[in-house]
């Protein structure tokens, strides 16, 4: 999974989401695990929240 490739640990699920932290963010990251895929907007919001532009992303995922 991409959030576990760029250093983020699962903490938790709770429903049909599931919790990932890193030392360096200030909130969680929350991802819906019942859907798939998961919609663009929530991905937007990770990225955001961890820093990483679009295309960086993109690199990511192909490595």
């Amino acid at each position: 999974m991409f959030l576990e490739k760029i250093g983020c640990k699962q903490h938790r699920s709770k429903g049909g989401h599931l919790i990932f932290v890193r030392k360096d963010l200030a909130r969680p990251i929350v991802v819906q695990s019942h859907i798939d895929p998961v919609p663009e907007f929530i991905v937007r919001n990770a990225l955001r929240a961890l820093g990483i532009q679009k295309k960086d992303f993109f690199k990511i995922l192909k490595s």
